[in-house]
Formats: structure tokens, C-alpha cells, sequence
């Protein structure tokens, strides 16, 4: 199973906020890039087995330029920094996608709530929303207005737009936004972790699907819990791996040189969802939903394991 990467060229950089770079990327081949909708993101591949994920915060309508911006992150693993210092201006770089597991539904309405750098797969969901006519409003915050990103580029949305910066005005005030459910609402979160399990607590009597989040690193608790080895039949080719305690799936299917496609390895991503034939998953993913881990269809073998003694994966 393989993807061909595309091959890119910065077309332009530009500075949005304190420490946020946005970078225009064109084809190298000067050809069309792939179709996509709001709440997507490409896997960027930065050398040295370094893949990062960067939601698309473009028009999706300009299949020419993909846009995207990176916050540099001091204490990240790196892929932040390589984005920063070493993709100038006419610089070449392979990108995967792009991918949509945060996917903007039809609604009624909808309430859009973004953190720091987590406006990116907002801002195309808000302008889809106001083409379709959709009512809908936006509460952004971040650390200092300087800090967030494309505040300028929202100021058209007039009132629907609410921009709070925690230095002017504290935490995020959730609760009013949120108090009154409507069954013709949806609501999309993307920021922080804090944020997101505060809007999840908010939105707990809401229907099934109401809420959508993504986040950018797994949940605290998200891989808790005892590891045991586990068989894994592999259903293309009826091969059985055994999956050691202090390796995941991931590991030991690719040391058995079976080619998946995987990106951040940490159950963020999606790129190594994988459809389970048989067997019962252990979820430890940041990214199903809890209707979606009941139903145990697909797993990210990346972190997630098994119930109990074995797995039939679509592999």
C-alpha cells in the first residue's frame, strides 16, 4: 500500500502572527494540485523520515496553491523548525494527500471555536459556511492578539467574528456559546487540548455528531493502559505476526516489510487507519469518535492494539 508524494515548490513565505509562518506551495511540474474541502491536510515529508501534518487554510476553489501555516514550536521534534529555517522561497518539498478526518458537514448552523494555530482548518469552514448561507459565528483566542494568526483576513465576517485574546480578556468564555444545544447545530473545535476537553465537557448532552474536534497532539490519557502480545493475520496475504508488548502494530508489520502508509505515530493523523476484519480493538487514538470506536471498524495501528489474543486487519 503506497501513495505517491507530490513533488512541491514554496511559492511564497510570509509571517501572520508572532512565530506563525504561512507558506504558499505550488507544483513543481506547474500542473494542478488534488482537490480538496475545508478541514483538510497534507503530510508534509521534510528529510530524514520527518513527517508533519499542516491543515490546508486556503480556497480550496484554487487548485493551482495549497496555503498552510506553521507555528514554530521551541520544544517540538522538529518538523516546525525544518519548515522554518529550511523551506525558502523556491524550495523543494514532498507532500502525501491530502486527507480529511475533520470533515465540514451540511448544517443549519454552526459554531466554530479555534485556539492559537488551531484557526487553520477553521478558516476555510468559515467562508464554506457563509457561502452555503449557513448561520454561524466564530470565537478565536489565543495567547496575545499579535499571536493570532489571520485576524486581518477575518475582520470581513464583521460581528460573527469574536477574536479573544487571553491577555485582554482571559480564558475562552465557553460556556454562554454553548449552553443552549439546537439539533440543527453543529460545532467544529480545533486548538489545544485544554480547550477541546472543555468544549467536549460543554457539548456532553449533545446529540451523537454534534461535535468535532481535531487535535494537534494525542490526549493525555489516550495511550494509558497495559499492553499485552497480541496475533495479527494480515487478510490480503493470511500472514499471522505476533505483536510484542512494547511494539505497536505499526512497528511489526513494517518490520515484516509490509508497506503502510503512517505519518505522525502518535493516533492524530489518520494516515494508518486500517480496517479490521475480526477481533475486538484496543483504542488509544485522539481521533475516533466513541461512536466509531464502538463499532471497532478501523483502528490506527500506530497505537492502538488489541482486546484480547488476536486481530484480522485489512492489510
Amino acid at each position: 500500500m503506497s501513495e505517491p508524494a507530490l513533488e512541491l515548490v514554496v511559492d511564497g513565505r510570509q509571517r501572520v502572527a508572532d512565530g506563525v509562518l504561512a507558506l504558499t506551495l505550488r507544483r513543481a511540474d506547474g500542473g494542478e494540485l488534488p482537490g480538496w474541502e475545508p478541514g483538510a491536510h497534507v503530510d508534509l515529508l521534510l528529510g530524514e523520515g520527518l513527517v508533519r501534518q499542516y491543515s490546508l487554510c486556503s480556497d480550496p476553489a484554487d487548485r493551482r496553491r495549497w496555503r498552510i501555516a506553521v507555528l514554530r514550536e521551541e520544544a517540538g521534534r522538529g518538523g516546525s523548525a525544518y519548515v522554518h529555517d529550511e523551506l525558502s522561497e523556491g524550495a523543494k518539498v514532498r507532500a502525501r494527500g491530502p486527507r480529511n478526518n475533520f470533515a465540514l458537514h451540511p448544517a443549519a448552523r454552526y459554531v466554530f471555536i479555534a485556539g492559537g494555530i488551531g484557526i487553520t482548518p477553521i478558516l476555510p469552514m468559515a467562508a464554506a459556511a457563509e457561502a452555503a448561507g449557513a448561520e454561524w459565528s466564530l470565537l478565536y483566542g489565543g495567547r496575545t492578539r499579535a499571536s493570532m494568526a489571520f485576524t486581518g483576513e477575518l475582520t470581513h465576517y464583521g460581528a460573527r467574528v469574536t477574536l479573544a485574546p487571553q491577555d485582554e480578556s482571559g480564558l475562552l468564555d465557553l460556556a454562554p456559546l454553548l449552553a443552549e444545544p439546537r439539533q440543527d447545530t453543529l460545532v467544529y473545535c480545533c486548538g489545544p487540548g485544554p480547550l477541546l476537553d472543555a468544549v467536549a465537557e460543554l457539548c456532553g448532552s449533545r446529540p451523537p455528531g454534534a461535535l468535532h474536534v481535531e487535535r494537534f497532539e494525542p490526549r493525555a490519557t489516550a495511550r494509558n493502559g497495559a499492553a499485552h502480545a497480541f496475533e495479527v493475520e494480515l487478510a490480503r496475504s493470511g500472514r499471522t505476526l505476533t505483536v510484542p508488548a512494547d511494539a505497536s502494530v505499526l512497528d511489526t508489520v513494517r518490520a515484516a516489510g509490509v508497506e503502510v502508509l503512517y505519518s505522525c505515530t502518535e493516533g492524530t493523523c489518520g494516515t494508518c487507519e486500517t480496517e479490521v476484519v475480526e477481533g475486538t480493538p484496543d483504542h488509544r487514538d485522539s481521533l475516533l469518535s466513541e461512536e466509531e470506536r464502538r463499532a471497532g471498524e478501523t483502528m490506527m495501528i500506530c497505537v492502538s492494539r488489541c482486546r484480547g489474543e488476536r486481530l484480522v486487519l485489512d492489510l
